[in-house]
């Protein structure tokens, strides 16, 4: 794989599973509403403890080819990809047709990020 190739790549998956290990701090404990919250603030704590220490350095890399929006934008519909999938898989939640538009259009405005006119 070309040097410049990874420098492209390796902060998007950087950023996805940094993506994985923020939503399932911030949303895995939905499944177990018995456990006392200072316990789940801990553990989510913890879990994301382990999302900044992809995050960061995914950022520190990607901005040597990435504008900072284009970063963000990267993280965000990075974002919605993986909550859409958690919310589907682990939380047993179904998304409607508003839920697609809703990400149709933020897909369409990271689009306008990227473009450079």
């Amino acid at each position: 794989m070309p040097a410049t190739l990874s420098l492209y790549v390796l902060p998007i998956l950087l950023l996805l599973v940094s993506n994985l290990f923020m939503t399932l701090a911030w949303y895995g404990h939905l499944r177990f509403k018995e456990t006392p919250l200072f316990g789940v603030v801990l553990a989510s704590w913890g879990i994301a403890f382990i999302e900044y220490c992809l995050a960061v350095p995914a950022n520190r890399w990607g901005n040597a080819v990435y504008t900072t929006a284009q970063l963000k934008t990267i993280q965000e519909v990075i974002t919605l990809l993986v909550f859409a999938g958690f919310s589907v898989v682990y939380l047993k939640e179904q998304l409607g047709w508003n839920h697609a538009v809703g990400f149709a259009l933020i897909a369409l405005g990271a689009f306008f990020i990227f473009q450079k006119w």
